[in-house]
């Protein structure tokens, strides 16, 4: 073998190492990757940027949904093996961040200001080279939702409310809102809660049926399910203002957006977009009605002209 064909061979050798590298993956993929963690909105949500980006920009999206919990996705997301997904702002700052409760900006009621996202955009950012999109109009919140004949014969409407038939209940929630910093723990501590037994762990999708069953008497859900409002259940007010804001925002890799700067505009596009209306009739189109996702969202974005 002469020198020149040797050195031919050494050099495609190093570059299919270096290519083994994620960074030249990312920069070799043409299109982007869209996850999900793994319940109906989250599904709903990632269907709905895929579309309207190919709609957009004509760039290939995959889907990767249903991966798993917050810290999973998260972790793809810095792993990048996706570009993007959408969070919601209080998750990101206790959850991801491990920021302490500010009660200050929890309580606050000027949505404008939003000192909850501020922080999330700037951390992100610090921390994990994240950009955070514009919030896409909606919160998704923990509801603590029991039976509607319940609210209405013990005339319960506030978490307050049920102090006095705590020690009576069993609570069904999640697995992540019992470890969660935002979660079960500091959540009956602040309101003074004490239950007859220590929750009962759950899938996200069996939850209301354990407590239309009555398995279980109280349980962890979103605000935004579907499901609430079609079984007759009744989601109880946060009266002391436990939980700080959940607006829905889309997280996307720096790099992502440097690849591919026209999907800034696009992703603008959807800020203020979804309603909480929006989002809970979608949510129960596919998990009541069993509409297929990528159907329902084609008819959304036909709505709003997207």
């Amino acid at each position: 073998m002469d020198l020149k064909l040797l050195c031919n061979v050494c050099l495609l050798s190093v570059l299919s190492v270096v290519c083994l590298i994620p960074a030249c993956r990312e920069r070799q993929r043409p299109g982007i990757v869209i996850g999900s963690k793994f319940f109906t909105e989250q599904v709903i949500l990632a269907e709905l940027l895929a579309q309207h980006i190919e709609a957009r920009t004509g760039i290939p999206v995959e889907r990767k949904t249903n991966l798993g919990g917050t810290l999973l996705v998260h972790k793809a997301l810095l792993a990048g093996q996706i570009d993007l997904y959408v969070e919601y702002t209080g998750t990101a700052l206790t959850a991801v961040l491990n920021e302490p409760l500010d009660r200050a900006s929890v309580a606050a009621v000027n949505s404008l200001s939003n000192p909850v996202y501020q922080r999330v955009k700037q951390l992100y950012a610090e921390r994990f080279n994240l950009e955070v999109a514009e919030p896409l109009g909606f919160e998704n919140t923990f509801a603590m939702v029991i039976r509607g004949e319940d609210a209405k014969n013990l005339h319960v409407r506030m978490i307050s409310d049920i102090v006095r038939y705590a020690p009576r209940w069993r609570v069904g929630v999640g697995y992540e809102f019992l470890e969660r910093p935002d979660g079960f723990r500091g959540w009956a501590d602040f309101y003074g809660l004490h239950f007859v037994e220590t929750p009962r762990v759950m899938d996200l999708g069996l939850i209301y049926r354990a407590l239309v069953d009555r398995q279980v008497d109280l349980v962890a859900g979103n605000s935004t399910d579907g499901l609430i409002d079609s079984l007759n259940l009744v989601a109880l007010e946060d009266d002391r203002h436990y939980f700080p804001r959940y607006d829905a925002v889309p997280i996307i890799r720096k790099s992502t957006f440097d690849r591919l700067p026209q999907l800034r505009a696009v992703l603008s596009e959807l800020g203020g977009k979804i309603s909480e209306s929006d989002i809970r009739k979608m949510n129960y189109a596919v998990d009541v009605l069993h509409r297929d996702a990528v159907e329902v969202v084609r008819e959304f974005r036909s709505s709003k002209g997207l």
